[in-house]
């Protein structure tokens, strides 16, 4: 059964724009060059005027996979040089859950489709 490992945090909301590039650029491009990912995305949504949620969830073929990329712990979160200019909050730990395979564009999504 595929892993989906998700990570959430509080960052200021006046720099959500450039934190989110910095996750896809730091984050993002680590899970998808480690084997055994099968994808992951970036969401974010607005608190307040200051804060915003973000959260990252990514799809592994198996414990080994986030391994690989989190280390023999993989309850805990992993974090990047810069993570701490962002970041309101900082949580230790990151969820995972059984998941279906990621099917991240839906055959209806497709132009040729009938």
């Amino acid at each position: 059964m595929t892993i989906l490992r998700e990570w959430r945090a509080e960052i200021r909301r006046a720099l959500n724009d450039e934190y989110v590039e910095y996750v896809r650029s730091t984050g993002l491009a680590t899970y998808r060059a480690t084997r055994g990912n099968l994808g992951a995305v970036v969401a974010t949504r607005d608190l307040d005027d200051e804060r915003t949620e973000i959260v990252t969830l990514s799809w592994w073929s198996d414990r080994h996979a986030i391994e690989s990329f989190a280390g023999a712990d993989i309850d805990r979160a992993r974090y990047f040089p810069e993570d701490d200019l962002y970041l309101l909050t900082k949580p230790d730990y990151v969820r995972h859950y059984e998941s279906s395979e990621p099917n991240f564009v839906s055959p209806a999504a497709k132009p040729d489709a009938p």
